[in-house]
């Protein structure tokens, strides 16, 4: 697959810092400090996050690639320091004589990786499966999800998010009364989310090859998140129910511009933007850590018990929007510096 805007993340949960170096941006970009820090609080944000929230307040270091604000063509190197790990050095040391099973756990947790991650990677403690897992990783991505937006803005091309359902809500009202519930029966609940961005050019993405498709790329790196079970473009999801002369975008002309009355395409035809607003819908499942354990088995002797808790959240639909935004903004900022290409912004 073609890249040209690269980055690469590393860090665990309990670890003492989030790390992501990217490759490929043009000299001479705006970097806004104070915009990168404020998409990582949105992401912290949102009814029914849990005590991890408490712990953290996550901003991002710049440790290379800008130089009085701008960067220089060299690669971006951020840095989030994990404010818990004072609590967790010994724990997650890096040192063979600080070994100790303190947070070692052997019950698979329904839902997570622990089952096929210890098959794989041959893991005796799950907690080597946990902490790369686990969700925490997505500060990093929405820091990334940041720069990339900074590129976009610089065309214009601007994002907006709105939460869909929680359980069987579908007004802020009735979200908040489905997390209480939920909470109060130790439970969890999913949701469904929408992206919107606008001002894209016609001809992101591609036809020719099946993995150029912007539609295959977008879906993707939604469906990556942790806990993201379902991605649809437009109204995809309910494609099957319309028939084709309802479904498909007619095309007309007004003062030579093409224009369209409808969107079910989600801007999205052929595999390349049509120049509509991309909307991306998605659905995440609910959180698979419950304070009300699920069954499971120990690995070590396969006995029935119950998972394994961690401190989690009740639900955490909102957060995933955002980091489904920075999903979706690195791939559009790929695609223009594919379409694009330039060593400097000008």
């Amino acid at each position: 697959m073609l890249e040209k805007f690269r980055f690469l993340t590393s860090g665990e949960s309990h670890g003492k810092c989030l790390t992501a170096i990217i490759e490929g941006l043009p000299a001479g970009l705006n970097i806004d400090t104070n915009f990168i820090n404020s998409e990582l609080k949105r992401r912290q944000q949102g009814y029914g996050r849990g005590g991890r929230m408490a712990i953290e307040a996550d901003t991002a270091e710049i440790t290379s690639g800008v130089r009085f604000g701008k960067t220089i063509g060299s690669p971006v190197t951020l840095v989030i320091c994990n404010k818990d790990y004072e609590n967790w050095q010994k724990i997650m040391s890096i040192n063979p004589e600080d070994t100790n099973d303190e947070k070692s756990f052997t019950a698979y947790r329904p839902g997570h990786a622990d089952y096929a991650g210890s098959i794989k990677y041959n893991h005796k403690d799950l907690r080597n499966v946990l902490e790369r897992s686990s969700a925490r990783k997505t500060a990093i991505e929405v820091a990334v999800g940041a720069v990339a937006k900074l590129f976009l803005k610089h065309y214009n091309i601007e994002c907006t998010s709105k939460i869909l359902q929680i359980g069987n809500g579908k007004t802020e009202e009735e979200f908040h009364k489905e997390i209480d519930k939920a909470k109060e029966a130790g439970d969890t609940l999913g949701g469904k989310f929408e992206i919107t961005y606008t001002n894209l050019p016609v001809g992101l993405g591609s036809y020719v090859h099946w993995d150029r498709g912007i539609d295959g790329k977008i879906a993707q790196a939604v469906m990556s998140i942790p806990a993201v079970k379902s991605v649809s473009i437009g109204d995809g999801e309910d494609a099957y129910k319309i028939s084709g002369k309802d479904f498909h975008d007619e095309i007309y002309c007004e003062n030579g511009n093409i224009t369209r009355n409808t969107n079910h395409a989600g801007g999205i035809e052929g595999g390349m933007t049509n120049g509509e607003d991309l909307i991306v819908k998605a659905v995440m499942k609910p959180i698979p850590t419950l304070k009300t354990p699920l069954a499971t088995v120990d690995s070590k002797n396969m006995a029935e018990t119950t998972a394994h808790f961690e401190r989690s959240d009740t639900c955490a639909v909102e957060a995933c929007a955002v980091v489904a935004e920075a999903r979706i903004a690195c791939v559009l900022a790929n695609e223009i510096m594919l379409k694009y290409p330039t060593d400097y912004i000008e």
